[in-house]
């Protein structure tokens, strides 16, 4: 993908979901399978960052767990639903700030987290260059064994490769500016959002690639027993 037009993607995607934000909002109350996994790997006591945080529901996963929690996200509207939701006058329980933030360029500094959470953010982020460099960014920041905790969309599904032979179709005669194995997911008539769907092997190439060592990783099953999100547990 071109320079240029993963730029423009990325300038798209932060509209989209500012555009998007309340509607969307209300799609992500609930705790995804995945994440119950995740909570024991996190200890009282831990700083915790969440990177692309959306309206803050990883929080519900961890209440209980006496943690620091920063959660940050590129679209204003989504934090100010976090805060909204989640100010400290109605849930003291929780020590969290929420701040608008690059997920490119965290502002942090290096081994400052123990623990990192990527949660269906590196899908979002157009060409294979910026999904690294968000994972460079993602370590520089997590301090030594610290953990990140992502998840992706699995590109295993019916309706996923359908719209991928889609946008290949567009590439191969020269109407798409897209990558293999990226399309355009409508959002109701507002907009069409990117994303990348991912294998297995294509996601722990890629952590590996930055140095990570790999803890875990899988596939979560929904509530009808279909393959739902694939999610990895690395160390740095």
């Amino acid at each position: 993908m071109k320079k240029d037009y993963a730029e423009y993607l990325l300038k798209k995607t932060k509209e989209d979901y500012n555009l998007i934000a309340e509607d969307f909002s209300r799609t992500r109350w609930n705790i995804w399978a995945e994440f119950s996994i995740f909570r024991d790997y996190v200890k009282g006591g831990d700083e915790i960052l969440d990177i692309g945080c959306g309206n803050g529901r990883l929080l519900e996963l961890l209440k209980g767990k006496n943690i620091e929690y920063i959660g940050v996200d590129n679209s204003e509207r989504l934090i100010e639903i976090a805060k909204r939701r989640l100010q400290p006058t109605r849930h003291p329980e929780y020590k969290a700030k929420f701040l608008v933030a690059d997920t490119l360029n965290l502002p942090f500094p290096n081994d400052y987290f123990d623990k990192v959470f990527l949660i269906a953010v590196l899908h979002n982020i157009p060409s294979k260059e910026l999904r690294f460099k968000a994972l460079q960014e993602a370590r520089r920041v997590l301090k030594p064994e610290g953990l990140l905790i992502l998840t992706v969309w699995d590109i295993w599904r019916k309706e996923t490769v359908i719209l991928i032979l889609k946008h290949l179709f567009l590439k191969l005669i020269g109407k798409s500016q897209l990558d293999f194995k990226d399309v355009f997911v409508p959002w109701g008539k507002k907009v069409r959002r990117y994303y990348h769907y991912f294998t297995e092997r294509e996601l722990i190439n890629l952590v590996k690639k930055e140095g990570f060592k790999i803890k875990k990783f899988g596939v979560a099953k929904n509530e009808t027993g279909k393959r739902s999100n694939i999610y990895l547990i690395a160390e740095k």
